[in-house]
């Protein structure tokens, strides 16, 4: 089975056929569905999908970065709350993000601090959101990187040095997503000089298509296509794909074995 390790399911882009996209993945080989939560407002809809399917859905929980604003100790909080007290799977979706704004840089970097502090507090890997950040994200990862902690460079774009760097902490992984697919992403390029043992495969639904569906709504049942341009990439069987990829995921999430 093909593993989608990062799909915002519970997102309001799917209130109309949620339970349908669920149906559409299963059938087309996706059998599990790792959701990233993003801030205080997403946890409820997202606890709700698990308990509609707990053997295919499972959470994490997090504060992204993008929801880090004047209230981020407030939200903070919550997260802490629930993470501590609740059942998931992993710290996330947690990071830097200085794309679209860099008013809240120090709080933004505070905030996945700490959650990369309780990750591994709790023995948990984490989702790492990284656009436009990554020497932030690794001077914080230089400081607080130990062994065991493992995790997600969740959507990685970036180049061959970053990934280096990304894959220095053992027990890391690129997130691959439709952005493979772009041909001017270049990302084929980088991935030539990567092992396969090094990826794990996403969606970020409803965000970021792959062809022949960019425009459109990404769900996590065009996994496939993601997988059949890795395996074009490697020059493998599909078949060689899914199962690498997979064991990839169960290494770092086993609660979802």
């Amino acid at each position: 089975m093909l593993i989608d390790t990062h799909t915002h399911l519970y997102s309001s882009e799917f209130d109309s056929d949620r339970t349908q996209i669920v149906k559409n993945a299963l059938e087309n080989g996706v059998g599990k569905m790792l959701l990233p939560n993003i801030d205080t407002e997403s946890i409820k809809g997202m606890q709700s999908l698990v308990k509609q399917f707990p053997e295919h859905c499972y959470a994490m929980m997090g504060l992204h970065p993008g929801s880090v604003k004047e209230d981020w100790e407030s939200q903070l909080a919550i997260i802490k709350e629930c993470l501590f007290s609740g059942s998931y799977i992993a710290v996330g979706e947690i990071g830097i993000d200085l794309y679209w704004d860099k008013t809240f840089i120090k709080e933004q970097t505070e905030a996945f601090r700490r959650q990369v502090q309780w990750a591994k507090e709790l023995n948990l890997p984490i989702v790492i959101h990284a656009r436009e950040a990554f020497n932030e994200i690794f001077e914080v990862l230089d400081q607080e990187y130990v062994q065991g902690l493992k995790g997600i460079f969740h959507c990685f774009t970036g180049n061959l040095d970053q990934a280096k760097k990304a894959l220095s902490y053992k027990g890391f992984k690129l997130g691959i997503g439709g952005v493979l697919t772009y041909k001017k992403a270049e990302l084929d390029k980088v991935l030539e000089h990567i092992e396969l043992e090094n990826i794990v495969l996403e969606t970020d639904s409803p965000y970021l298509p792959p062809v022949p569906f960019r425009g459109k709504r990404n769900e996590s049942s065009y996994l496939v296509h993601i997988a059949e341009k890795l395996a074009e990439i490697y020059q493998c069987p599909l078949s060689e794909i899914k199962m690498i990829t997979s064991n990839n995921a169960y290494n770092l999430f086993p609660a979802i074995k």
